[in-house]
């Protein structure tokens, strides 16, 4: 497969490009690492155009890596893709903040953790032998969500945070998101707290986006798949996260595309020119195009 340069098909310190198809951008490329929750679907159903269009990337001999900031294993998140009905030809396969995360884990295995999120996300420990403990004794808190994110916000967990700070106890958050749209509802995720024990003090560990291990992991993968090590002038990141997906691709050296969402934009915000202007102020730091949706 022959690149397209990025110099040829974005000027990176003009305008950002607003495209209604990723196929200029993407389909020269040997794979795409693309988000899922606002780019795959919304954590309800499917994007039936982001499902398509990495479908057809993949007919035409691209690999797809999905790369998720969830604090689920990658084998997680597939199962939790076919439940909310995104085929698996759509992929490669997954790497998520959740595998990241489990190397941190097993570096404090032998200390007491308090785990801070849903009893959903039990199985990110599956195979590491933790003993768990309460907030009064653990002295590591492995933070992968708000215990009911249907209700709760930051606030919530002043106080408890609060007092983990004044013992000094490290936090490792398995998902940097701050929030995500869930059906048209915005929900915080475990980056909003480990961003609200930063600000009381505390310290917090994360592996996600936009943080160099994940990019690793997903590119150990893409050699796995690939039979050979792929070059990132080779690989085009998708996402609708500006200081996760885009603030990371560029960090690790890759071009990406914006997916505007809620996240983004807020609900009901239009994709325009101000908007990314006020999304992307620096003009050396943005994406080479942004999509109301991908789409090919």
């Amino acid at each position: 497969m022959t690149v397209i340069p990025s110099s040829q098909i974005a000027d990176l310190s003009g305008p950002i490009q607003i495209v209604s198809s990723i196929a200029p951008f993407g389909q020269g490329r040997r794979a795409w690492l693309v988000d899922i929750w606002g780019v795959m679907h919304n954590g309800v159903r499917p994007f039936a155009t982001a499902v398509a269009a990495c479908q057809t990337f993949r007919r035409q001999g691209g690999i797809v890596v999905l790369l998720s900031n969830s604090p689920r294993t990658g084998e997680g998140v597939i199962a939790q893709l076919r439940q909310v009905g995104v085929p698996d030809d759509a992929y490669d396969g997954a790497v998520t903040s959740g595998d990241a995360t489990r190397v941190l884990i097993r570096q404090v295995s032998d200390r007491p953790i308090f785990h801070l999120g849903p009893e959903r996300d039990r199985p990110s420990f599956k195979g590491i032998d933790v003993v768990f403990a309460d907030a009064e004794t653990a002295d590591t808190i492995v933070c992968t969500g708000l215990f009911d994110d249907r209700t709760e916000t930051a606030d919530n967990y002043n106080t408890l945070l609060k007092g983990f700070a004044a013992r000094g106890v490290e936090m490792i958050c398995a998902n940097p998101d701050i929030t995500v749209e869930r059906d048209g509802k915005i929900i915080f995720c475990a980056g909003a707290l480990a961003e609200r024990y930063e600000a009381l003090g505390g310290v917090a560990r994360l592996a996600g986006k936009p943080h160099a291990p994940i990019y690793d992991m997903a590119f150990e993968r893409l050699a796995d798949i690939a039979g050979a090590p792929v070059k990132r002038a080779d690989v085009l990141a998708i996402g609708d996260g500006v200081k996760t997906d885009i603030a990371g691709a560029l960090a690790a050296d890759l071009d990406a595309v914006y997916i505007a969402s809620a996240v983004g934009l807020g609900l009901g915000g239009a994709l325009d020119p101000a908007a990314l202007n006020a999304l992307f102020p620096d003009p050396t730091a943005r994406p080479i195009a942004a999509m109301t949706e991908l789409a090919w």
